[in-house]
């Protein structure tokens, strides 16, 4: 991992991949971040640096809070898991460990979507298929609002799919 790309070495820990997800939907503080993800505000600004210096996070905006100034930030966009070759059992163990954890908090009362495939197909589908993938989760993130906005639904998505060598 010593040569792993550092944007995957931020991501490599569940926290800061929960934290990329919720700076997607609208900019947050590390005390906010703090509060949503029940861990100690300075363990979220270390993440939070960590996800700065590898440039997947940036600041957009510093207000003045109880006499102090708050930088909030937000998520840069862009897929950057979706460009690793060489790390992937690394993402893929990282996403199983976020998986695992949003299993757990499932609401057994509403809908979801779970399903497997190991499939041969022609080219041309899998690469339609992968497009339409990929602009559906862009769709989700590009509506996501800020963690706890009325009338919204709190979700987790997870996706990998990938061609397997012969």
């Amino acid at each position: 991992m010593a040569e792993a790309d550092p944007r995957l070495k931020a991501l490599a820990h569940p926290v800061r991949l929960r934290m990329l997800s919720l700076l997607w939907a609208a900019p947050m503080s590390a005390a906010e971040l703090a509060r949503e993800l029940e861990i100690s505000h300075a363990l979220s600004s270390q993440h939070l640096r960590r996800l700065r210096t590898a440039g997947l996070a940036e600041l957009v905006e510093i207000r003045s809070r109880r006499g102090g100034r708050e930088r909030r930030y937000r998520a840069v966009r862009g897929m950057p898991l979706t460009d690793q070759r060489d790390e992937f059992p690394l993402i893929v163990e990282t996403l199983v460990q976020t998986l695992r954890e949003r299993a757990a908090r499932r609401d057994p009362a509403r809908s979801g979507v779970t399903a497997d495939a190991e499939l041969w197909v022609r080219a041309e589908v899998w690469d339609d298929v992968r497009e339409r993938m990929i602009n559906a989760l862009f769709d989700l993130h590009d509506a996501a609002q800020a963690p706890r906005t009325p009338d919204t639904v709190h979700l987790g998505a997870t996706v990998v799919a990938f061609p397997i060598e012969s």
